[in-house]
């Protein structure tokens, strides 16, 4: 068993695709890592695909195409093996060659893009579902470690003057417009990084969920390099 998740209190390690999707979510466990150390060249990968826009979605067909080595082709094999276990669950799951997400910029008090904190909801029992073979890794953050930017006085004084309604209406405001999907972390937070390979499964707010949303973010990526993202 490793040691480099087994002191997250919000985090489950699992050894196989079944117990990922299998294991119940628990307590403070919101995050299910399939802790994995590869084997092949996901460089060469990244390398040999083409970038046409910041997030370039690659296909199955596009993977098969690319003219590898020996490393290269076992890495291309984890990752079509990655993509068809998720598409026989159920998963629509999406490869991405990635430069960087378009970032917030509307208001100067709150940031509501994936580099901030946030949680995912969605109307049905779904988790989200993502590995980064190649880049800079996400982080997550144990709930107790962040606030909900909403709750944050200043934030929320400046929310309501931009609501400029009325205040029951106004926490439909911040749903409708996703604000209360955002958080900051607190000055004592210890947030973990996802790292290179495993294949994580995060709790996500919805009617049937049992714990707590998981707080996530996208890292800024490091300069000159693309990431190589699995996310469904």
């Amino acid at each position: 068993m490793n040691d480099t998740f087994s002191d997250k209190h919000q985090v489950g390690i699992v050894s196989a695709f079944s117990e990922l999707i299998h294991t119940d979510f628990q307590g403070d466990i919101n995050a299910m890592c399939w802790y994995r150390n590869l084997d092949g060249d996901f460089k060469e990968i990244v390398s040999k695909l083409q970038l046409k826009e910041n997030i370039t979605e690659i296909s199955a067909e596009d993977l098969l195409a690319l003219p590898l080595s020996e490393e290269g082709n076992i890495a291309r094999e984890i990752i079509l093996n990655d993509l068809q276990l998720l598409t026989d669950f159920g998963a629509s799951p999406s490869l991405n060659l990635l430069k960087n997400y378009d970032r917030d910029e509307e208001f100067d008090f709150i940031s509501t893009d994936v580099y901030s904190y946030h949680v995912d909801r969605s109307p049905i029992g779904t988790d989200t579902f993502l590995c980064t073979y190649y880049g800079a890794a996400s982080d997550i953050l144990p709930n107790n470690q962040a606030v909900q930017k909403i709750q944050v006085p200043e934030i929320r004084e400046k929310l309501k003057e931009l609501h400029d309604g009325p205040e029951e209406e106004f926490e439909d405001f911040l749903k409708e417009c996703f604000f209360d999907l955002h958080y900051q972390a607190k000055s004592n937070a210890e947030p973990t990084n996802l790292g290179l390979g495993h294949l994580w499964r995060l709790a996500v707010d919805h009617p049937a969920q049992k714990v707590l949303p998981c707080v996530h973010r996208a890292p800024v990526e490091n300069e000159g390099e693309y990431r190589l993202l699995l996310i469904c």
